[in-house]
């Protein structure tokens, strides 16, 4: 209706009275597409098996969304169109307009002048494809299909990365390592950061070295924390510093030449990244279940090995070690016997010598002051146990009449390594490899990691099996639904048409074009460099939605001009013109 109205005006014509209450034409068509979206939504929400089998949240909102906006496209803006725009058709159009010293007046009229003079050139383009139609339509055609074969250059990732000024980075010495030693090698850390990053942009450099002494401070943030071997160190950039990213580079590429055995990863600092990863510290989570631990350490670190050429990928890394420094008790069964003792008499003494009596004889006072029960722990002071010999020398009783015996007396103790942590998936044994992506996106990495599963398939374990999880299963999932979300509007609303339009092929022609604006959207993204992404997907059924709304005015009005002129050319022409602005 605006656009009729607009024609009309800058034709010199009168406006006809029937074009100002078109809106109240419209109103009834409106209300027909109303029932045909009840029609299709009421099921899906009363069936919730069904509709959580077709559907995704995601889906759904976006199909919601373009809904209301064709409702309000096809009522409210007509109806304030007939209101706005009543005191501009009353409006002499051959009179000439007063002067003005009004500099945005002057502007705007300006602005006019010359885009009058830039559609004229547009209307000659325009002839010149509608007396050429075959050929330009083959090279349209041409030049969409060319425009998707771009696809696959542009990359994906979940979302695109954010320079917070944050850096946190997880370094991991030797496993087995006492907390005191991996202070004095954090310290040195600190030192070489400080002369990596120019004093001016470093704000705050702060560390947490080792395990938390209640597991609830890891529950909402895993950083890959296992042991006293392992530390955090979080570092805050002042404002106006050089891109974060580039700092992550350097650190990467510097600290692991000068503090060799010492592993280094780059963790998601803010809180966005942090949310997007789920907790986990990398986003891609390379997990090998099964329940063969050793063999699955081996395919493990085989997988590692292919894994660090792949370009893009850094910080690979297991998780799990196996070279914690361990004492195995073999306990001696017959000299055991001997002396009156068991095997459980000896791990009941060395449970309560080494972690405390809570666990094999809790025992509690009661104050009969205030009436609280208070637990009472026996434990050997850590000091005291400062050497193989003084572990050998640890009393072991039992509940009998049984002499005291020491451990060495009937168990021999050998130094062993052991795993640092246990994994495991629904009680399977599980190995996990850690990494990150730099300089490249999340997707090109993921797909050649897929491909490396693929190929070692045949050295799996038997009974064991590979899933690559994190940020990498949830971007695929939000593509997916963002993909059917989008199929799925195209179609209502192309349904909707239909019932508006009373024919299928007026709908069909204002779907077609769809594909030119998707090729634009191809074309921007590859020219800024942007990759895919859930807000770049979003932005795209975005303008689905608006180039669906500019077709539906065009062909309004090329309906409207070929009744009123009776030749379809002249009408396409009139329509084109008219909706260039």
């Amino acid at each position: 209706t605006i656009e009729n109205i607009n024609w009309h005006l800058e034709q010199g014509k009168e406006v006809e009275p029937a074009i100002m209450d078109g809106a109240a034409q419209i109103v009834t068509p409106a209300f027909v597409s109303l029932l045909c979206i009840c029609i299709v939504f009421v099921p899906m929400f009363f069936l919730d098996g069904v509709a959580r089998f077709l559907f995704v949240p995601m889906a759904e909102a976006v199909i919601a969304a373009m809904t209301c906006s064709f409702i309000l496209s096809r009522t409210l803006v007509p109806t304030m169109a007939n209101y706005l725009l009543r005191s501009h058709a009353q409006h002499d159009p051959h009179a000439a307009p007063a002067p003005s010293r009004n500099p945005l007046v002057r502007f705007q009229r300006g602005f006019e002048t010359l885009f009058t003079g830039f559609r004229r050139g547009y209307s000659n383009l325009l002839a010149l494809a509608l007396a050429h139609r075959a050929v330009f339509v083959v090279g349209f055609l041409a030049f969409v299909t060319g425009t998707f074969a771009l696809v696959p250059w542009l990359g994906r990732d979940f979302f695109p990365s954010v320079d917070a000024g944050q850096i946190l980075m997880h370094a991991r010495v030797r496993v087995g390592t006492r907390i005191e030693e991996t202070s004095n090698k954090f310290a040195d850390i600190q030192k070489a950061i400080r002369t990596i990053i120019p004093a001016n942009e470093l704000d705050t450099l702060v560390d947490n070295i080792g395990m938390p002494i209640s597991g609830i401070n890891m529950t909402y943030n895993n950083t890959g924390t296992i042991g006293s071997q392992d530390g955090d160190i979080q570092i805050k950039l002042k404002e106006g510093h050089r891109p974060t990213a580039g700092y992550v580079r350097l650190l990467r590429e510097e600290l692991p030449n000068r503090f060799p055995g010492v592993t280094f990863s780059f963790l998601p600092a803010d809180i966005i990244s942090q949310i997007l990863n789920f907790g986990a510290p990398a986003p891609i989570d390379l997990q090998i279940r099964g329940p063969d631990a050793n063999a699955n350490f081996v395919y493990a670190q085989n997988l590692l090995r292919r894994l660090r050429h792949v370009p893009g990928l850094v910080d690979a890394r297991i998780q799990q070690s196996r070279d914690n420094p361990g004492f195995d008790v073999d306990v001696d069964r017959t000299r055991a016997q001997y002396v009156g003792l068991t095997e459980r008499d000896v791990t009941n003494s060395l449970v309560v010598n080494l972690a405390g009596s809570s666990q094999v004889a809790p025992t509690y006072w009661l104050n009969p002051d205030n009436g609280a029960s208070y637990p009472i722990v026996m434990q050997t002071p850590q000091y005291q146990i400062d050497s193989l010999n003084a572990l050998r020398n640890l009393p072991i009783t039992a509940a009998g009449t049984a002499p005291m015996q020491t451990l060495g007396a009937i168990a021999d103790i050998n130094r062993v390594s052991r795993s640092a942590v246990v994994s495991q998936y629904n009680i399977q044994t599980l190995v996990q490899i850690y990494a990150t992506t730099q300089g490249r996106d999340l997707g090109a990495v993921a797909t050649e990691v897929q491909k490396i599963i693929d190929d070692t398939a045949k050295d799996l374990p038997k009974g064991s099996q590979v899933a690559l999880i994190g940020q990498v299963r949830t971007m695929n999932k939000a593509f997916s639904g963002l993909l059917f979300g989008l199929l799925g509007a195209i179609v209502l609303i192309y349904l909707l048409i239909v019932v508006n339009f009373q024919s299928w092929s007026d709908p069909f022609v204002i779907v077609t074009a769809l594909p030119a604006a998707l090729a634009g959207i191809v074309w921007m993204l590859f020219a800024t460099g942007t990759t895919l992404s859930v807000p770049a997907l979003t932005g795209a059924i975005m303008c689905m939605g608006v180039a669906t709304a500019n077709s539906v005015l065009v062909i309004s009005f090329a309906r409207e001009r070929l009744e009123q002129l009776g030749d379809p050319i002249a009408a396409a022409l009139d329509a084109g013109v008219v909706r260039f602005r």
